[in-house]
C-alpha cells in the first residue's frame, strides 16, 4: 500500500502490532515529580490509592485532521457537534484530542472543554525532522497548560509509538517504510531502544516545560517504556482472551509501576472474529483495487464490536483504572456502504459509520449514525453516572 492509500488510523493501528517486534531494555532515567499549580486536583494519587468507584475519566478518542479529501478533513462545525453527540449521547466525561496541526488540535480541546468535557492532548506529528515534532508539542502543550489554569481538568501525552512517526529512531524515510522495516525486522534492536528512550526523554522534557498537570505518553502494549518519566501509564489496548480473567492478569503487568493506569485506546473493528486480531483487525482491505475491497469472507457484525468493547470496559471498571477512552469515534475516509465487499466500515474502530450521500463519490457530503458500540458504551456510560 502507498503512503496515500493509509490513513494514520491506521498506521497507528499496524505500530501497535509491530513496533514491539524485539524486547527493548528499559531506561532508567527519573523525572521530576510533576507541580499542580494551585489547581487541586486527585490526579496525583498513585494506582493503590483509588477508591472503589470504577472507572475515573471515561471517553473516546477524536482524531484531528482525520480525512484526506475536502469533504472528510478537519471542520471546526463538525467537531462542534461531534463533541456535543459525545458528552449529551455517549455520555462520555472525557474526549482524548490526538493528530496533528495545532490548530487543529487546540479548537478541538477547547470545544470540548466548552462541553464540559475533561481533555486529554495527544499531538502526533510524524515524518519531519524530530525538532519540529517537539516544536508541535510544544505548542501543543503550552495551550493545555492554559486550559489547565482555567481550570479545565486537562492531561496531555507528549505523543505515541515513536518508532513509527518519528525519523531517526528506526530506518526509513516515511512511517510507511519504518512499518516495513519492522515488519521484517531491518533494524538493530539495542540502538533503537537508545534511540527511542533519548527521544521519549527529549519530548517528556518539553512536554514539563510548559504544561504543569498529568504528563504522559500512549504506548504499544508492550512497548518498553521508561515510565520513571511521566505520572502514569498509558496504554492502546487491544488484548483478546476468551475471559475476563486473562485481560486481568495483562492488565496488572502495567501496574507494576506504581502509577495510575490509563487506557488511551481500546477498541475492536466491525466484523465477527475482529476481536480476536486486535490491532491487526484494520488489515482486511485490499487497497490495489478500484475502488477498494473487503476480503472475502469477512461478515459486518456490529454487536460482536459492541461486546468486545463492553466486556473489556466491565474488565477496566472492575479494576478501577484512572481512564479508559474507545477509539474512536468516527473515520470519514472508511465510510459504511451496503454491498459487503465495499464496506470499509467493517475494518474500522469507530463508533459510528460514516454514510455518504453518494456512496462510489469521496466528495460526497455525509453523516454518520451511531453503531452497536455506541449505544452499548452509552448505556455503559450512564450506568456510571448514576452510581460513581
Amino acid at each position: 500500500m502507498g503512503a496515500a492509500q493509509v490513513s494514520r488510523a491506521r498506521l497507528l493501528r499496524l505500530a501497535g502490532a509491530v513496533a514491539v517486534g524485539a524486547a527493548l531494555p528499559a531506561g532508567h532515567a527519573a523525572a521530576a515529580e510533576w507541580q499542580n499549580g494551585t489547581h487541586t486536583s486527585p490526579d496525583r494519587k498513585r494506582a493503590g490509592d483509588a477508591k472503589p468507584g470504577g472507572v475515573r475519566y471515561r471517553g473516546v478518542v477524536y482524531e484531528v485532521g482525520q480525512g484526506e479529501t475536502p469533504a472528510t478533513g478537519w471542520s471546526a462545525a463538525r467537531a462542534r457537534a461531534d463533541l456535543r453527540s459525545i458528552r449529551r449521547q455517549l455520555h462520555a466525561d472525557t474526549v482524548k484530542v490526538t493528530g496533528d496541526g495545532v490548530e487543529r488540535l487546540t479548537r478541538t480541546a477547547a470545544e470540548a472543554a466548552e462541553n464540559g468535557l475533561h481533555v486529554w492532548l495527544e499531538p502526533t506529528l510524524g515524518d519531519v525532522p524530530a525538532d519540529d515534532i517537539l516544536d508541535h508539542l510544544a505548542e501543543t502543550g503550552r495551550f493545555a497548560e492554559r486550559l489547565r489554569r482555567q481550570g479545565v481538568r486537562t492531561h496531555l501525552n507528549v505523543g505515541c509509538e515513536f518508532m513509527l512517526f518519528v525519523p531517526g529512531i528506526v530506518p526509513g524515510a516515511t512511517a510507511t517504510e519504518r512499518i516495513d522495516n519492522l515488519v521484517k525486522g531491518n533494524y538493530d534492536p539495542v540502538k533503537t531502544a537508545q534511540r527511542l528512550r533519548r527521544f521519549t526523554a527529549r519530548a517528556a522534557a518539553v512536554g514539563r516545560s510548559v504544561f504543569r498537570g498529568p504528563l504522559s505518553y500512549g504506548a504499544a502494549q508492550d512497548e518498553d517504556v521508561d515510565w520513571d518519566l511521566f505520572d502514569l501509564v498509558c496504554i492502546d489496548y487491544y488484548g483478546w482472551y476468551p475471559n475476563r480473567s486473562g485481560h486481568v492478569r495483562e492488565l496488572r503487568t502495567y501496574q507494576r509501576h506504581g502509577k495510575p493506569l490509563a487506557i488511551t485506546e481500546f477498541g475492536s473493528c466491525t466484523f465477527k472474529g475482529a476481536p480476536r486480531l486486535g490491532g491487526m483487525a484494520w488489515d482486511v482491505v485490499d487497497y490495489s483495487t478500484t475502488p477498494p475491497r473487503v476480503k472475502k469472507g469477512l461478515v459486518r457484525s456490529e454487536r460482536e464490536q459492541a461486546a468486545y468493547l463492553t466486556d473489556v470496559f466491565g474488565v477496566f471498571e472492575s479494576m478501577n483504572l484512572y481512564a479508559a477512552m474507545a477509539y474512536t469515534f468516527l473515520t470519514p475516509d472508511a465510510p459504511h456502504r451496503r454491498e459487503q465487499r465495499l464496506d470499509l466500515d467493517m475494518a474500522g474502530y469507530t463508533l459510528v459509520k460514516v454514510i455518504r450521500d453518494r456512496p462510489a463519490d469521496p466528495n460526497s457530503p455525509w453523516h454518520w449514525e451511531p453503531k452497536e458500540s455506541f449505544e452499548a458504551l452509552a448505556d455503559a456510560y450512564a450506568r456510571h453516572q448514576r452510581h460513581p
